[in-house]
């Protein structure tokens, strides 16, 4: 457990030591306010993602096209990439696999989530709050997606030994034909990219977005998954956070780059102490 804190610890820190600023605070909401608005931007931004398919031009449906098209060419990979990961896993420190497991678990995913978005309404900081809602619209909808699409789909597992062709539609409560999509791919993929976006420098965002490969592959060391489920499942998150944060840009949302930044907050560090410290 000491692994997921330390991981929460250091994402909300990040957060903090790039002193990302807050807006004015005249004409604020109240905490309340931010609340409800907050909420019905996150429904909206779930509503968005299963209705933009609708609204796809020529390069969209290209691009989907070409994301069916790349995962097909693999399915021939998908049974020497299992035997491949699955002898690579055996060799991989317990600690590296149990954290990458645990960052694709709706608990300790949730966690992190609400914990961004805690920290935006206590700063008052629309930049940290607009994140929160993104990340937990992006993971509601991906979240919704895999848990219908692996009923429905039931493509079989490695672990079945029924080959990555064998499906059984409608499988119900079978886990053993659950294994497209990867819902750990989607939660930490959609989790790491949503805050990856949020920086610029490519180092930071580089070992984000790293952080968030680390649950897709752990299914793949574990034998769970496909190469193709966890290749598509990283598609699709990708286009689901983009979609939502594109629709909240487009609809000025949160307009927080048109406002004065008056508040600058910062990490403070001390002999056996630590905070948050608002600069005027």
């Amino acid at each position: 457990m000491n692994y997921f804190k330390t991981l929460l610890t250091y994402t909300l820190l990040v957060f903090i030591t790039t002193s990302i600023h807050s807006q004015d605070s005249e004409g604020e909401m109240t905490t309340w306010q931010m609340i409800k608005y907050d909420g019905a931007s996150i429904y909206k931004g779930v509503k968005h993602t299963y209705t933009q398919p609708f609204r796809w031009k020529g390069k969209d449906w290209a691009t989907f096209g070409g994301i069916v098209a790349g995962t097909a060419t693999l399915l021939a990979l998908d049974e020497p990439a299992n035997e491949y990961f699955t002898k690579q896993g055996e060799d991989i420190p317990s600690g590296i696999r149990e954290v990458s497991f645990r960052f694709g678990k709706p608990l300790l995913n949730y966690g992190l989530t609400s914990s961004v978005y805690a920290l935006g309404l206590i700063t008052k900081n629309e930049k940290i709050r607009k994140t929160g809602v993104l990340l937990i619209a992006s993971a509601t909808a991906g979240g919704l997606l895999q848990t219908v699409s692996k009923t429905l789909i039931g493509r079989a597992r490695p672990l079945t030994g029924e080959g990555n062709l064998s499906f059984r539609f409608y499988s119900g409560g079978d886990a053993g034909f659950h294994s497209f999509p990867s819902g750990h791919a989607i939660l930490s993929v959609t989790t790491a990219y949503a805050i990856g976006k949020q920086f610029k420098n490519p180092y930071i965002k580089g070992g984000i977005y790293a952080i968030g490969m680390l649950s897709p592959i752990s299914r793949l060391w574990e034998g769970a998954h496909w190469l193709t489920d966890v290749v598509l499942s990283t598609a699709l998150s990708i286009v689901i956070v983009d979609g939502i944060d594109k629709y909240l840009k487009r609809t000025e949302r949160y307009a927080y780059n048109n406002k004065e930044n008056k508040i600058r907050w910062n990490l403070k560090l001390g002999a056996g102490q630590i905070g948050i410290v608002g600069q005027f």
